[in-house]
């Protein structure tokens, strides 16, 4: 450094200026070939970069980045051109300036910047830079791409989103554990995530509400310091209207996680700065998840969960805790408003919080007493109001009973309700009360027919001594004493608001007979520009009663207020001042949302509600009084024909309803059908896996069998369990195995006695086809010998004919041989009568032999199909008993492969000194051998 400055200073002899100065430390940064004189040359442009800002900015910013790209290697030279970078950047100069010297410094910034990022790879190498762990890198590169984010975010931010990786690199800095790194990482995660829904979704992605919900833990959450305020910052940027973003956090049970921030105790005097800041930005937080921007069904689900975590019962509790902070306590007061807006279960349980007073009272009541109080904060009225409208939106069930607080026959004269705290407010000498008790006393009656004509039965005791007068009839009576605009302007509100859609009401005011000239005069009279809201909101109250007209007071009907309308202010008049209200400057404002937000009391002149009202009524109004009583003749023929199309619509359509609610039926039946048969088949399915698996633990079973006897031996070792088989499954095993051996003897006994059976049946048989075969040759021999008889049969017979012929031609001789003839005649025939019998008994023979061939036929082939069925019975038995002997010859290798492990087990137990009882193993090996060897002689 000192030689760098010795050379400068030999120049001319005099002393050179800081721009040669820069120069000249340039050429050296450019041309020094030692990395020595190029980090003395680098430090040295740091030492000057704040004094001469844009000398440096204008002559070394390119040399810089080249030795950002060049030497990568020295974490020291890196760190000083990060450094002077950053100077040149960033104006941080501690003196204050001038607007004028600021906005100069500040355009100085945004030229360089441009001129950084105007080559993309410059951002890419300082995302790159940050991977280094070395503090002296890292810390300046954070600090100069924050820098470079506030002077051009939106186009850094599209570099960033483009570079690979270039989110998950600033990601790594909330995990670094110098926190001094890890709190300006969160500084440019907040510049990063301004107004850009891409890298907000990337940064939430990356798992950075977990991170940050931690530090905000680890830092001691609302007690905490500026980091937990730097968190809940960048929180904001990340959820605040990102719909993407906020379901993230919503599924993932963030929500939850906010409750314990919002723990108070019972002493809650002396909060620090800190912990106000704190505590509002949570309870922003809180705000941004049910706005009522967000899309409806996204707030119910985030109202939902507060509810069910207990994170709105916290909030009633700081609302009703004492000590609390004027600002913390408004900002709870919106949170718990739009917490429980439009959710009736919130509703619900906010109408059931009690203040902790003697006696107890209602929040609601204790809120309004704040409402209608003047000495109030003017924003901490303007926020009850706000609690109080959210409470009654969609909420018929709490407008029914704010509305009995008024009513007679409930009001309770030992207590205040919310319905004498509004009447005080509406008729208090307080403008602002009276606007504030009006709109609330609205927003009970807001599309809500029932409480509009209960409503008009309440009484009001005006003075002693006068009979009471209804609160519509009050109202006129206040506007026509011409009070405050504020005062006017909240009942005229109220008034529009009752009567709208309400012919009942609009009936009750008509029958007042000043109410109409009233309205009328205010509308034809020329007044100054702060009375025109007034007559416009006239004009509209009027409006309202004609376009709700029923007709039933004779002196008050369309026609007749319409005449009355076009005689006495003119109908482009009446138009024109009605015009008056949405060409209001504040208006347009109140229009925007629903939260009452107003600079200064006297500013506080609409409702968000009811400009929708005038939106909805300024253009039927107009049509109204201009349609002529012809056209409305027509137009009334015309709606009774609609109305008829109307009717025949609705029965059609009450037809296709049950129509479709039949079709759904059915769907839903078939719907329950198919999803029965898909639990069937899934049962079925499950069913037959775990048949499956069964069968595979079986088998696994089995293989573990065998390590019985080494649980046994190992008993002490393994506390009764040996390779995850307990004592009671060994047990099982065992019984499963003496029933196998059973099964095995039981089906060996049976295929004896089949084989035993097969073989008599066999013998008899052969003996039946022996007997049929012997039958058959005496059938043979039987018809032979028949034969043979027919032959000798015939034979004697041609013998004994010719014999009778003999006898007859010697009739005529002597008869001397006649007695020897007749001798043999006789024994002929008995001879022939002997074979006669003969022929007989055999053919009867061979009758009898045919019968017995035909039986003996009929038993073999009987004798057969049993054979056949008992082979078929044979072979699935010998089959059967093939498996089990399979088996058995598994469970024999198993067993004799266990023996072999528990005797290495032992031999290496015996290595290892241990004393091993080998007689008793022995004997147990030698008796399960024994066993499986009878087995097998079984088998």
């Amino acid at each position: 450094m000192s030689f760098i400055f010795s050379k400068i200073r030999q120049g001319a002899g005099t002393q050179p200026s800081g721009a040669e100065t820069i120069q000249k430390l340039c050429d050296r940064v450019a041309s020094s070939t030692l990395l020595e004189d190029r980090r003395d040359a680098v430090r040295a442009l740091k030492s000057l970069s704040k004094k001469y800002r844009f000398e440096v900015g204008t002559q070394a910013m390119d040399h810089l980045i080249n030795i950002l790209h060049t030497d990568r290697s020295d974490s020291e030279i890196l760190g000083y051109a990060l450094d002077t970078l950053y100077n040149i950047i960033c104006n941080d100069e501690e003196e204050e300036q001038d607007e004028t010297a600021q906005k100069q410094a500040d355009d100085l910034g945004i030229q360089f910047t441009d001129r950084l990022i105007q080559d993309p790879e410059n951002v890419t190498l300082l995302l790159t830079l940050l991977e280094e762990f070395d503090f002296h890198v890292r810390w300046p590169g954070v600090k100069l791409l924050t820098a470079l984010l506030k002077n051009q975010g939106a186009q850094l931010q599209g570099i960033i989103l483009v570079s690979p990786m270039g989110v998950s690199r600033l990601m790594d800095l909330l995990a670094d554990s110098r926190e001094v790194i890890r709190n300006d990482g969160l500084l440019l995660l907040q510049q990063l995530t301004k107004s850009n829904a891409a890298i907000q979704k990337i940064v939430a992605f990356e798992n950075a509400f977990e991170r940050l919900l931690d530090i905000i833990t680890e830092e001691g959450s609302s007690d905490g310091g500026i980091v937990v305020e730097d968190c809940l910052l960048l929180l904001l940027n990340l959820l605040k209207n990102n719909s993407s973003n906020q379901n993230f956090f919503k599924e993932g049970s963030y929500i939850q996680r906010m409750k314990p921030w919002f723990e108070v105790g019972d002493d809650n005097s002396g909060w620090s700065a800190q912990k106000v800041t704190n505590l509002h930005l949570m309870l922003q937080l809180v705000r941004v998840m049910v706005s009522p921007v967000n899309s409806p069904g996204a707030t119910a689900s985030c109202q939902k969960s507060m509810y069910q975590c207990g994170l709105l019962q916290q909030l009633c509790t700081i609302l009703m805790a004492t000590g609390v902070p004027a600002d913390i306590l408004t900002e709870t007061i919106n949170t718990v408003s739009e917490v429980i807006r439009g959710s009736q279960v919130n509703q619900d349980y906010f109408a059931s919080v009690n203040a902790p007073s003697n006696p107890p009272r209602p929040a609601i009541v204790v809120l309004l007493m704040s409402m209608v109080n003047e000495r109030q904060p003017f924003v901490l009225r303007c926020a009850v109001l706000y609690c109080f409208q959210c409470f009654l939106y969609k909420n018929q069930k709490g407008q029914g009973e704010i509305v009995a607080t008024l009513l007679p026959s409930t009001i309770d004269a030992n207590s205040i309700s919310a319905g004498q705290l509004l009447c005080g407010g509406l008729f208090s000498a307080d403008s602002l009360s009276n606007w504030c008790a009006a709109v609330a006393l609205a927003h009970a009656l807001q599309d809500n027919l029932t409480q509009k004509e209960q409503l008009l039965r309440v009484q009001l005791a005006t003075s002693l001594g006068k009979p009471p007068v209804s609160l519509l009839q009050q109202c006129t009576n206040i506007l026509s004493q011409g009070s405050k605009v504020q005062t006017r302007v909240g009942l005229l509100m109220l008034l529009c608001t009752w009567i709208n859609n309400c012919p009942i009401a609009v009936t009750h005011f008509l029958h007042n007979q000043e109410n109409v000239p009233f309205l009328t005069a205010q509308i034809s009279e020329n007044l100054g520009e702060d009375e025109r809201l007034v007559q416009g909101l006239c004009a509209l109250l009027l409006g309202i009663c004609i376009y709700y007209n029923d007709n039933s007071l004779e002196n008050y009907t369309k026609d007749k207020l319409k005449q009355l309308i076009e005689k006495r202010i003119g109908k482009e008049n009446f138009v024109e001042k009605l015009g008056f209200i949405t060409k209001h400057e504040l208006y347009s404002r109140a229009a925007q949302k629903p939260q009452p937000v107003f600079p200064s009391p006297e500013q506080m002149l609409f409702d968000h509600e009811f400009t929708k009202l005038v939106k909805e009524l300024e253009g039927v109004i107009t049509k109204a009084v201009h349609k002529s009583s012809e056209e409305e003749k027509k137009e009334e023929e015309v709606k009774k024909t609609l109305e008829q199309h109307d009717n025949i619509v609705t029965q059609y359509k009450e037809l296709i309803r049950e129509q479709d609610s039949q079709i759904q039926e059915l769907k839903e039946q078939v719907s329950s059908m198919s999803s029965q048969n898909e639990q069937l088949q899934t049962t079925v399915t499950q069913q037959l896996s775990q048949i499956q698996q069964h069968k595979d633990q079986y088998n696994i079973l089995k293989l573990k069998l065998g390590k019985d006897n080494q649980s046994q031996s190992n008993g002490q070792a393994d506390g009764g369990q040996v390779n995850g088989l307990q004592t009671e499954e060994i047990t099982m095993l065992r019984e499963e195995l003496e029933e196998l051996r059973k099964q095995h003897t039981l089906l060996q006994t049976e295929l004896s006695d089949k084989d035993t059976l097969i073989s008599s049946l066999r013998s008899e048989s052969l003996q039946t086809a022996e007997v049929s075969s012997a039958a058959e040759s005496d059938h043979t021999e039987l018809l032979k010998e028949l034969e043979a008889l027919r032959s000798q049969v015939q034979a004697q017979s041609i013998e004994i004919n010719q014999m009778k012929t003999d006898a007859m031609s010697s009739d005529a001789a002597p008869s001397g041989d006649g007695s020897s003839d007749s001798a043999k005649m006789a024994e002929l025939e008995s001879r022939l009568a002997a074979q006669t019998a003969e022929t007989e008994r055999l053919k009867a023979e061979v009758k009898s032999s045919s019968e017995s061939r035909a039986e003996l036929e009929q038993q073999l082939a009987s004798a057969t199909s049993t054979v056949a069925i008992l082979q078929t019975e044979k072979e699935k038995l010998q089959t059967e008993v093939q498996e089990s002997k399979k088996e058995q010859d598994d469970l024999l290798m198993l067993l004799a492969d266990q023996d072999q492990k528990i005797h290495t087990l032992k031999q290496k137990l015996k290595d290892l000194g241990e004393t091993v009882d080998d007689e008793d193993d022995l004997d147990t090996r030698d008796q399960t051998d024994d066993d499986y060897e009878e087995d097998e002689d079984e088998d």
